[in-house]
């Protein structure tokens, strides 16, 4: 997503937030190459299930070749055709692309300033963008920061109702090592994210 930059002072678990969003944002945007492989492989966890699990990623980051990474991607994301996953909200809500949770969250990009990358060419929609968009409203990139409140709403909107979903079928896929660890650590920290915006007033 573009982004106008600005200097913010920002709560170090919100920073810690948005630096999640965007690893799973990165990571999930094209295969992972020896650069990022090696800087996962020096990720360290702690005994929460989340640190659990990016440690468990890191481990196995540790012994994956960018080759595998690739191959790992174009099998779950490209394949002949299609991959074995299609990571959309569309896709994931209604069955099909382009419907109208694509609709929807190019209204609320929009209302709050974010405008679509020009070296982007899938819809707006698939789990790295969104990844991307969180993190960017965390730190206010799109021109201000958004309130947690104005988060709760985007993430309920676009991410809540599928990502989930998504992440436990990248976690369980048979032909996936590596992205099935990046699953295991999306699934964790979406349902950590959900029980935390349910805990806000309405």
């Amino acid at each position: 997503m573009s982004a106008v930059a600005r200097e913010y002072i920002i709560d170090p678990e919100d920073q810690a937030r948005s630096e999640l969003y965007d690893f799973l944002g990165v990571v999930l945007a094209r295969p992972a190459d020896a650069q990022l492989l090696g800087q996962i492989a020096e990720l360290k966890g702690d005994e929460t299930d989340l640190g659990k699990a990016l440690s468990l990623l890191a481990r196995i980051a540790a012994v994956t070749s960018p080759e595998t990474a690739e191959r790992e991607f174009n099998a779950l994301f490209i394949g002949l055709g299609r991959g074995e996953l299609l990571p959309f909200a569309s896709y994931y809500l209604t069955g099909f692309l382009n419907e109208k949770p694509l609709a929807k969250l190019r209204q609320d990009m929009a209302e709050r300033g974010i405008g679509r990358a020009e070296d982007k060419h899938e819809p707006e929609d698939n789990i790295a963008s969104l990844m991307e968009m969180m993190a960017g409203q965390i730190l206010g990139r799109f021109g201000k920061v958004t309130s947690i409140a104005g988060q709760k709403t985007f993430f309920n909107a676009h991410i809540e109702p599928w990502a989930i979903h998504f992440f436990t079928d990248l976690e369980a896929s048979d032909t996936s090592v590596f992205y099935g660890a990046v699953g295991s650590l999306g699934r964790q920290f979406m349902e950590i994210e959900a029980q935390g915006f349910d805990m806000l007033p309405s």
